[in-house]
């Protein structure tokens, strides 16, 4: 995996995550970190429809990117991600599942065990 040399990012938010991120001893949060710092076109925009159909509700889900509101969502899902639509919170909270930060699940899991990506 290649390491993040120079970030070209205007939001300073997202600069200071990656940066966290990359300093991390954790393979995980580096992968996290590689998938940021690439152009907002390449990010991951993420269906509840795809995370209902490949998650687990027993791992929590980082989307490195943005969760859209488009199809149903029927798990109680733990999801990380940039950022979400205000579709994808409201389903997920009607779902029974928590719309977080992935700066809180960092905090929360400095290794990333039990934790899937999905793009």
């Amino acid at each position: 995996m290649k390491r993040v040399k120079r970030i070209r990012k205007d939001n300073p938010e997202l600069v200071r995550l990656i940066e966290l991120f990359n300093k991390s001893q954790s393979n995980f949060w580096k992968k996290v970190s590689y998938e940021l710092a690439r152009p907002r076109k390449q990010w991951a925009h993420v269906n509840l429809s795809k995370l209902d159909k490949f998650a687990s509700e027993k791992n929590d889900v980082v989307v490195p990117g943005k969760v859209l509101g488009a199809g149903k969502l029927n798990k109680k899902l733990q999801i990380y991600a940039f950022d979400f639509s205000q579709s994808a919170r409201e389903s997920i909270s009607k779902s029974g599942g928590k719309a977080k930060y992935l700066e809180e699940l960092f905090e929360k899991n400095k290794t990333g065990k039990d934790v899937i990506i999905i793009r």
